[in-house]
């Protein structure tokens, strides 16, 4: 989970600043953490909590309502009588990570993705876009290679995976669908050779880059075993405490040999 959060915060001063390439500062002064980190934490709560995973969305996303919530997720957050909306918005896959950390088995992970996505996400590639990551982020931390991975969320989820980063990135422009924002996140996740390289390649191919990096760090950070100790003091620094009380207390439950 801490390595969704830190993508989110290392890709938030290039959200409507894209770059093209892998050579940039990891961290800048102006960096900071988005809606993606406040509902990654949320559905961490509900699941060290087993509460329904709507209700902690709805506690920290008014808790923080300048988080940069999209307009049809931020009405959401404001009704009084709050109803899925039929979204195929990459918001159902941002915040799913620590499912993946979560679950002992992939059925459990598939219906605990789903329902984290449906509260508000219901679409189906809205909930494909959060079991696509969801079972990415079990299937690294369980051990399977990067060839597994592929081609069990190439052929479960028929996401294109064979495309390169450098086919991607000239053309890629800034897309907040699950399904023009997962597959890239997955490949930049393939072509990675450590979590940091993760990070750049997600970041390098441009589009919703905070929400790219989440996506590929959380997947990263199960895959090379944890996140290297100054990108976790530097999210523990930009952090809220209110937030980093949850995902202390979710790596003493879930993750103690990463924490």
């Amino acid at each position: 989970m801490i390595g969704a959060i830190a993508g989110d915060i290392i890709g938030s001063v290039y959200e409507r600043d894209n770059i093209k390439t892998k050579d940039f500062p990891l961290f800048q002064d102006s960096c900071f953490f988005t809606d993606d980190t406040v509902l990654t934490v949320a559905v961490a709560d509900a699941v060290l909590n087993k509460t329904p995973y709507m209700d902690p969305a709805r506690k920290f996303g008014q808790r923080y309502p300048d988080a940069g919530w999209g307009k049809s997720f931020k009405n959401w957050l404001n009704s009084p009588t709050p109803n899925p909306y039929n979204s195929w918005g990459n918001g159902s896959a941002m915040r799913v990570s620590p499912i993946g950390f979560a679950f002992s088995n992939e059925h459990d992970v598939l219906v605990h993705a789903k329902l984290s996505a449906e509260f508000s996400h219901n679409h189906p590639e809205g909930i494909k876009g959060a079991e696509a990551t969801a079972i990415a982020v079990f299937l690294a931390r369980t051990g399977h290679g990067k060839d597994v991975i592929k081609e069990r969320v190439a052929t479960t989820f028929d996401y294109d995976l064979d495309r390169t980063l450098d086919d991607i990135r000239p053309s890629y422009s800034f897309d907040v669908s699950c399904q023009g924002t997962v597959p890239e996140a997955i490949i930049a996740f393939l072509e990675s050779t450590s979590y940091e390289d993760a990070i750049r390649n997600a970041i390098s191919i441009g589009g919703d880059s905070d929400t790219l990096a989440c996506i590929t760090g959380g997947i990263a950070e199960a895959f090379y075993e944890g996140v290297p100790k100054e990108i976790w003091d530097k999210v523990e620094a930009v952090l809220t405490p209110d937030l980093w009380a949850i995902i202390e207390a979710f790596y003493e439950t879930y993750q103690p040999s990463i924490r």
